[in-house]
């Protein structure tokens, strides 16, 4: 995650991160200026076409596309926000089920050997959950063209929660914990495969590839169209207008792209590693 200050204007404004969208399109935004300006020369020059009804008509009809496309674009950056923030909020579940559970053992266990267990097995599982969230077969899940041999990938989450419950009733048939004891921290390894649960949920279910397709396909076609009905009162300025416009509302696009698969490697996706290596610090302390 980049470390920066939201009230620092000036620096965000004129500094260009490797993250930052501009340089990302700049490419295609120049390639789309030189098209723009192709088509505002043929307009004016060549073709010599006046303002008439028929510009005013794509005008008004670029004006109603761009409202439409506003509201697209919009819930589109909102549903992939929602993804990230409710990336964030299970892995601070995780982070506070993990400190929980090794409280309730600190106060219950004696032996060192069993205190020593889970001061490795309990940090142990948000670094083998954040490895295999950021693994790409794991988004790959439910493709119905791929089929991932089982073999290859076994679930670690899970092999990690299987020693974890193992050795929580091994405890329980040696007398060292009681049944209650037993159901409230069974309680919280729970709670451990819940989160890994929730955290596929939003890995391996991106946002519907037609809505996706359509999105782009309509960003292309709108901008463009956009010269044929602008070089006349724009003249060569189309083509500085066609970029700015083309760089605002791909940008927006990126930017959803990059955080609703908030686990991933992107420098704006979730410290996840960050979190697993705090939450190892945090155990360690309490155990």
């Amino acid at each position: 995650m980049i470390n920066y200050s939201t009230k620092d204007w000036f620096s965000i404004i004129f500094q260009f991160h490797k993250s930052d969208t501009f340089r990302i399109l700049f490419p295609i935004m120049l390639a789309t200026g030189i098209y723009a300006a192709i088509i505002g020369y043929l307009e004016v020059e060549f073709w010599q076409i006046h303002e008439s009804n028929y510009l005013k008509n794509i005008t008004i009809m670029h004006t109603l596309l761009g409202f439409v496309l506003s509201l697209l674009l919009v819930f589109r950056t909102n549903t992939a926000y929602d993804r990230w923030w409710e990336g964030r909020k299970i892995w601070g579940s995780l982070v506070n089920n993990s400190r929980n559970l090794a409280l309730k053992l600190s106060a219950l266990l004696k032996d060192e050997h069993d205190r020593s267990f889970f001061k490795k097995i309990i940090p142990a599982y948000a670094s083998i959950l954040q490895k295999h969230l950021s693994n790409e077969d794991t988004g790959k899940q439910l493709f119905d063209d791929l089929d991932l041999e089982i073999n290859q990938h076994k679930h670690r989450p899970n092999q990690v929660a299987q020693m974890m419950i193992q050795k929580i009733y091994d405890l329980h048939k040696s007398g060292k914990i009681s049944g209650d004891e037993l159901i409230t921290i069974n309680t919280e390894i729970q709670s451990f495969t819940d989160i890994c649960g929730a955290c596929e949920r939003i890995k391996n279910t991106p946002i519907p590839y037609s809505y996706s397709a359509f999105i782009k396909k309509f960003i292309f076609i709108y901008v463009m169209t956009l010269p044929f009905g602008y070089s006349f009162s724009l003249g060569y300025y189309v083509a500085p207008v066609v970029m700015f416009i083309f760089y605002a509302l791909a940008s927006l696009e990126l930017i959803a792209e990059e955080i609703e698969d908030p686990f991933g490697g992107d420098l704006n996706d979730l410290p996840t590693k960050k979190i697993a290596s705090n939450i190892k610090k945090h155990v360690e302390e309490i155990l």
